[in-house]
């Protein structure tokens, strides 16, 4: 199989740089006219995959807004995961997994080994217990073409706290975690599959993201404040490989698909607006 760096390449290419965030919330399940419900889970999520699924390039379910319906919940994951991948969107689970041993090891089979009903093409995974933590899950995106984002710089004010202290070397946690997965990377052709999640608010931090050679998602556009013109003050001006990510600004205009379809549309026009001019 392709490495899932080749694969997201050509689908930012074909469809554009713009990954949109499934999160069913009840709040928003109601703003649809919908229960909140596994039967309302399951028309909000096969909407969604209807309107965007043949045109976004990397569509993004965050797995615990199914996760609380229990397992009725994860079957609409899986339907919805398969629906998306039948229409040719590329899968990033939100999971934000992360632990040690044999724990690491199950989530990466239960999310990057094709045998699983929860497969798909990347998880975004959290490196607290260590980088080196998560080498099942590298290991097993490497064997099967997948990929995994790592948290580096996230937008929650609590975030700094760990993720600006420095360590003995001078680096900060995040610095560190940029720098671990940018050795993944090395060597990978056109784009690494392993990447790192950095929010679109968090303006100018500091740290060196040249290097990274894969993909950065940048959550927060949009509703969650943060707009395209951001992504120059996080990135610079290499945005080669900068995923925007965007959810409520898109899915508040559901349940109509036209209007889906036109959110994202004008969503990914702001990103082109300021995407194409990298390196100005």
């Amino acid at each position: 199989m392709e490495s899932f760096g080749t694969r997201l390449h050509r689908a930012m290419a074909e469809r554009g740089p713009l990954c949109v965030g499934i999160d069913p919330h009840g709040a928003l399940l109601d703003r649809w006219g919908l229960p909140d419900d596994v039967t309302g889970l399951a028309r909000f999520s096969e909407t969604v995959a209807e309107a965007l699924g043949d045109r976004v390039a990397v569509v993004k379910p965050q797995s615990a807004f199914y996760e609380r319906f229990g397992s009725r919940g994860l079957e609409v994951l899986e339907s919805t995961i398969r629906q998306l991948r039948d229409a040719g969107a590329l899968v990033l689970l939100d999971v934000k997994r992360g632990d040690i041993g044999s724990t690491v090891s199950a989530y990466a089979a239960a999310y990057l080994d094709p045998s699983s009903p929860l497969y798909v093409d990347a998880i975004t995974a959290s490196p607290y217990l260590g980088v080196g933590s998560l080498a099942p899950m590298f290991d097993t995106a490497a064997a099967h073409g997948g990929g995994v984002f790592v948290l580096a710089l996230t937008s929650n004010p609590e975030g700094p706290a760990v993720q600006h202290a420095r360590g003995a070397d001078g680096r900060t946690v995040a610095q560190t975690v940029i720098d671990e997965i940018s050795q993944l990377n090395v060597g990978a052709e056109p784009l690494g599959s392993f990447g790192l999640v950095v929010g679109a608010t968090i303006g100018e931090t500091g740290h060196d993201l040249s290097r990274v050679h894969g993909p950065m998602l940048a959550p927060g556009l949009g509703a969650q404040g943060g707009s395209a013109a951001d992504l120059r003050t996080v990135f610079g001006r290499d945005l080669t490989a900068v995923l925007p990510s965007y959810s409520r600004e898109v899915l508040g205009h559901g349940p109509d698909r036209s209007a889906l379809r036109a959110a994202a549309d004008r969503a990914l026009a702001d990103c082109r607006a300021v995407l194409d001019r990298a390196g100005e």
